[in-house]
């Protein structure tokens, strides 16, 4: 039987064997082949609203039953199943991490095949079935593992990794809306997803096999439990924070999905469509980027009350009143990226003090984050969907942006504004029910000094 001490010096002496965490040529090496993925994944169903105008304008679609109603879909539901499968997925990346490599190839494969599947398609089903369901399948299994291996590879500087990950979103809504344009017009949207399903492919191969857990997985699936404790089921802070993020899921993917239509009826060319979601994006990835190191250093209750109310006030401003030309509708997407873009950053902020450095609960909670994100994705389409309206009198040139295409996009823009203006409603509920807690608790431990 080993001594305490041997055991000890054998586990320090494992240990030492392992990468560094937050630093090191590993994380950092992880930190950008997550990103890659990221950008992929995410950002291809977040620039669908460059295919949805193709789409819209198609004729081959457009004849098909309830084609305008169903076509918006395909975007907003491959980003949503991928958001909503999380509570699924990541649990099994906790408790048998010696599958998640093969996870992502399975991934790699599936993503490549539905969007070349996709090509193909000709009704409006199959091309949910492909462009929006197996795609959003293989993007799943490609991304879950990506935060799993975070929480392995960075401790102190989570909130920095995360923001960096993300902004890997923003990062391929930046280049995708600015290529896909020019590709479409060229071949059209047939052999632009062709071209972008071996393209990605491609460069996903080698950045996959750059991707690898910092901890050997024999040792890894010796450790794979559920999270130690289930306290965090009754911290209101997370409650509240999973309220505030279903609320603001429910408004932030309008415009990403809306925008091209927008200056559509604007008469812009889709270089300047493109462009405005270009920006949109850009300014995210700045976005994601600071808010990721804010969270590691303030509140993240005040760096949410901040950035909902302000993007509530810049929707009616920029959107709803200055988007009546190209000048407005660029300076819309530039704020909204950069006041909207980063909101997932800040989860890290938020659940540090829940997950006490429990590497799995970390992976559970975004999980159930990921979920509430996702609902708000998904219903948000059918909800601006039936918001907007047609004009047969759209006539003139709008002095306004909620006059654009006859008061069309009126009823939206106010719904966007007004999910975010909630949002901010609660985060200050939340502040308030966390400065109570800290005071009480505050109060307590000067009790006990007294005593």
């Amino acid at each position: 039987m080993s001594h305490p001490s041997q055991q000890e010096d054998g586990a320090q002496l494992n240990e030492s064997y392992l990468a560094p965490v937050d630093r090191g040529f590993g994380a950092w090496s992880f930190l950008l082949a997550a990103f890659v993925v990221e950008g992929i994944v995410w950002g291809f169903p977040d620039s669908f609203g460059v295919f949805l105008d193709s789409y819209l304008n198609d004729p081959k679609f457009m004849n098909q039953p309830h084609a305008s109603t169903l076509l918006p879909l395909i975007g907003p539901l491959s980003s949503g199943m991928i958001f909503c499968s999380s509570p699924v997925i990541y649990p099994i990346n906790v408790r048998y991490p010696y599958l998640r490599r093969k996870m992502m190839w399975i991934g790699v494969i599936l993503c490549g095949a539905s969007l070349f599947g996709a090509s193909f398609a000709t009704k409006v089903p199959v091309l949910i079935g492909l462009q929006g369901i197996l795609y959003a399948i293989g993007g799943s299994l490609l991304y879950a593992p990506c935060i799993s291996y975070m929480t392995e590879w960075f401790v102190m500087r989570r909130g920095l990794a995360s923001g960096v990950i993300f902004a890997g979103t923003s990062a391929g809504g930046l280049i995708l809306p600015l290529v896909l344009p020019t590709l479409i017009s060229h071949h059209g949207s047939a052999k632009t997803l062709r071209i972008i399903s071996v393209v990605l492919t491609t460069i996903l191969i080698p950045i996959v096999a750059l991707i690898k857990p910092r901890l050997p997985e024999s040792k890894n699936r010796a450790q794979a439990t559920a999270p130690r404790s289930r306290t965090w089921m009754k911290s209101h802070t997370f409650w509240v924070l999973l309220a505030v993020n279903t609320v603001q899921g429910l408004g932030y993917f309008v415009p990403g999905v809306w925008l091209p239509t927008f200056a559509h009826e604007m008469n812009l060319s889709s270089t300047s469509s493109s462009l405005a979601v270009a920006l949109l994006n850009g300014a995210s990835l700045l976005s994601r980027l600071a808010l990721g190191y804010l969270a590691d250093k303030l509140n993240p209750w005040l760096l949410a009350l901040s950035t909902l109310s302000l993007t509530s006030t810049a929707t009616f401003i920029l959107w709803g009143l200055l988007s009546r030309n190209l000048a407005g509708l660029l300076s819309f997407g530039i704020v909204y990226g950069a006041l909207a873009g980063g909101w997932s950053s800040l989860w890290t902020g938020f659940i540090a003090p829940i997950t006490k450095e429990d590497p799995n609960l970390v992976t559970y909670l975004f999980g159930y984050l990921m979920l509430s994100r996702g609902v708000g994705n998904i219903l948000c389409t059918p909800i601006s969907s039936a918001l907007s309206t047609i004009s047969e009198s759209a006539h003139g040139k709008a002095s306004t942006g909620f006059q654009v295409a006859g008061g069309r996009f009126e009823n939206m823009i106010l719904y966007v504004g007004l999910c975010f203006a909630g949002a901010a409603g609660v985060a200050l509920l939340g502040w308030g029910l966390d400065a109570k807690a800290g005071r009480a608790l505050k109060s307590c431990h000067l009790n006990e000094w007294k005593i």
